[in-house]
């Protein structure tokens, strides 16, 4: 077993688009070395957001917690907010925005676990 919170977390991912990544169970070392499946909490400030980008092995699923988001689903713009969820497939290219002035946080569940290896990045 493994309780774990963001507040226990020292040093999350911040990518350089602007996304702050808590990794609370996954493949990493300090998240259980999980490898079936991962869940993060993602926190999203105003302006920022995810990259554009796809995954080949893993179908991952959004759940908004708080504020609202842009959401580009190959091609197609949704906004989405607390209390939706949001399945993206392998191979759906993705992309979650804040265009808001509250950050953004959201759940996101991966299946199998995410590895960095399997996120693609796409231009534009």
């Amino acid at each position: 077993m493994k309780i774990t919170g963001i507040d226990q977390i020292n040093s999350p991912l911040v990518t350089p688009t602007g996304e702050v990544i808590y990794e609370l169970i996954g493949h990493g070392e300090l998240a259980g070395k999980i490898s079936s499946h991962s869940l993060a909490q993602i926190q999203i400030p105003p302006g920022k957001s995810s990259s554009k980008h796809y995954h080949k092995g893993s179908e991952e699923t959004y759940y908004i917690l708080e504020g609202q988001g842009l959401m580009s689903l190959d091609g197609q713009e949704y906004t989405v907010n607390p209390g939706q969820a949001i399945l993206i497939q392998p191979g759906e290219v993705h992309k979650i925005s804040n265009q808001r002035e509250k950050d953004l946080k959201f759940l996101a569940v991966c299946v199998p676990a995410w590895v960095p290896e399997d996120s693609f990045e796409v231009e534009g």
